[in-house]
């Protein structure tokens, strides 16, 4: 400070200034100095970065928090905000938020071929955010705006994805798989720009046909939107019903097993009980010859009806008398 006072000083006496013009030079000056060297702290608020450039290259990268850079011209600050979502609108454009809200469309962005040669008007918003600030601010001229770099790369991605598939996964079958490859896509050719932006979400709006064959199309999405009812109908049967099948066959071959086990069983047990009566019909043949005869005899009759005749009826029509029907058993 004593040395920019007696630089006043010397300033005034050889330029010949007033005597009143001194003080003023002298507490003046450093004031205005201090100014000029306070004017080089500044913040940075949460959700931004700072991207220091000291003669127009850049430097340093600076956090959320108070900092300090060299006063201008020498060095500047860019505060970009790096944590907020930014967005592309492919095929129309947002007017008012509303509500209601109101659009522009632009049917040379939305209308393109698939890979069937189907035409179809698709529109696309792409969500962003800054990765890195340095590359976002300087390593692409004009990186946003109506005709900027990002939405001609958003366009790009658009039509090459939809080109490659048939109008039925656009509108139905894939559309979630769509949007992700619009994503990598993108991604792809921002990245070989190296411009410092990461794609958040690619998501389709309005995906239809021309208004001139919206009608049949419509036709053709509901039959088969029919068709995935039916199928998965079927499907649901098959569910049910199989089970059950199974669950059958189970008890079939359960009773099969069952059944051959008894009949195993049963055999066996014949077979022993004949080699049992065989032995003693060898040790005494008319005894077991005449038991047999006996319990075969046990077992038959009970079963044959029997009819008692007189004697004294002579020839002629026979005579009987159902004692069966009396007794209410056979006799």
């Amino acid at each position: 400070m004593e040395q920019i006072s007696k630089w006043v000083e010397d300033y005034g006496q050889k330029f010949r200034l007033g005597g009143e013009w001194v003080p003023w030079l002298k507490w003046g000056v450093p004031f205005v100095l201090i100014l000029w060297l306070l004017s080089g702290i500044y913040i940075i608020r949460p959700g931004e970065q700072g991207v220091v450039r000291r003669f127009g290259a850049v430097v340093r990268i600076t956090e959320p928090g108070p900092h300090y850079r060299l006063p201008r011209p020498m060095e500047k600050v860019d505060k970009p905000k790096v944590q907020q979502v930014r967005r592309i609108e492919i095929g129309f454009e947002t007017i008012s938020q509303g509500p209601p809200a109101r659009y522009r469309f632009h049917e040379e962005e939305s209308l393109m071929l698939t890979a069937d040669e189907q035409i179809i008007d698709a529109q696309v918003i792409i969500q962003y955010r800054i990765k890195d600030a340095a590359k976002y601010l300087f390593n692409v001229k004009n990186l946003e705006g109506p005709q900027g770099t990002l939405k001609d790369a958003a366009e790009v991605a658009l039509r090459h994805v939809v080109g490659q598939r048939p109008i039925d996964d656009v509108l139905i079958t894939e559309k979630p798989q769509v949007e992700i490859d619009i994503r990598t896509v993108m991604q792809e050719i921002i990245d070989e720009y190296d411009s410092g932006i990461r794609i958040i979400e690619a998501k389709l709006q309005t995906v239809q046909p021309p208004k001139e064959v919206a009608s049949a199309f419509s036709d053709v999405v509901s039959a088969k939107e029919d068709k995935e009812k039916l199928i998965q109908e079927a499907e649901g049967f098959k569910e049910d019903i199989l089970p059950k099948a199974r669950g059958q066959k189970e008890k079939i071959i359960l009773a099969a097993e069952a059944y051959k086990e008894e009949r195993v069983r049963r055999a066996r047990g014949d077979a022993e009980k004949f080699l049992a009566v065989l032995k003693e019909y060898k040790n005494a043949k008319e005894v077991t010859r005449k038991r047999l005869y006996l319990e075969t005899m046990e077992k038959v009759l009970p079963g044959i009806k029997k009819f008692v005749i007189d004697s004294e009826v002579g020839s002629g029509v026979l005579q009987l008398l159902p004692l069966e029907k009396i007794g209410g058993k056979n006799e």
